[in-house]
């Protein structure tokens, strides 16, 4: 990419991305609620979690200002 360019993105495949995030971190939440206390499930979770939050942050925060 040129400096200066910049990549136009479509609304509705950000929202998509959205969608796909929250699923993400919906099922990564009922994952930890049905671990039964299993410490790997639990910790892999969180690491599923951190990263939904990362994703978070580049995308879902991006669609607000959109």
């Amino acid at each position: 990419m040129e400096d200066g360019e910049r990549t136009m993105v479509d609304k509705d495949l950000v929202a998509k991305m959205d969608e796909q995030i929250q699923a993400i971190k919906k099922a990564a939440l009922e994952l930890k609620e049905i671990s039964g206390g299993i410490e790997a499930v639990d910790r892999n979770a969180d690491r599923i979690l951190t990263s939904a939050k990362m994703l978070e942050i580049n995308v879902s925060d991006a669609l607000d200002i959109m």
